[in-house]
């Protein structure tokens, strides 16, 4: 089962570096033509805003499981320890629900959206709004994958230990 957690997370990175390399190879060959040309390619921008678009629903799941998200922790730290797991398991619960519910509607977007097409690459917007449903999958991963120890400590796994049961990221 690690082995299958850490390709996960490689494959996961992998794509994440491989956007944002397109998108830094995409945009600086833009500049360049545009500096030494005079012309730029009119599909660039709109190629950029789709890879990042892309590279932020793909990375969150990363992001989360090394406790990089947004927290407020004053309440559950000021709890006792059985207070802060049953806070935690809430939590849990919660963000599996809503990033379910997040699946669905970007699924239901997604399938809305499917016969608009971008004004410069001409591709379905289907293939743009996968995005949502994509991450939000990933994210329910990645948070199922870092579930135990998040709610039994409160910690995440760091980026060297994706594999490890013991915590100790970024919160640990």
């Amino acid at each position: 089962m690690r082995q299958i957690e850490r390709l996960f997370v490689i494959v996961n990175a992998a794509a994440v570096i491989l956007l944002l390399a397109g998108m830094a190879g995409v945009v600086g060959t833009n500049v360049g033509l545009r500096y030494l040309t005079n012309n730029s390619l009119p599909w660039a921008d709109e190629a950029a805003r789709y890879m990042m678009i892309w590279m932020a629903f793909l990375g969150a799941g990363l992001a989360l499981r090394s406790g990089m998200h947004v927290a407020i922790t004053n309440l559950q730290d000021s709890l006792p320890n059985s207070a802060r797991v049953a806070v935690r398991a809430l939590i849990l619960v919660l963000l599996l629900g809503f990033f379910a519910f997040m699946v669905w509607v970007g699924w239901q977007y997604m399938q809305r959206m499917q016969f608009q097409k971008t004004p410069a690459l001409r591709l379905s917007f289907k293939y743009i709004y996968a995005a949502m449903p994509i991450g939000f999958s990933l994210l329910i991963v990645h948070l199922l994958l870092i579930a135990h120890p998040f709610v039994s400590a409160g910690h995440y796994k760091s980026h060297g230990e994706e594999t490890d049961a013991l915590p100790g990221g970024a919160n640990g």
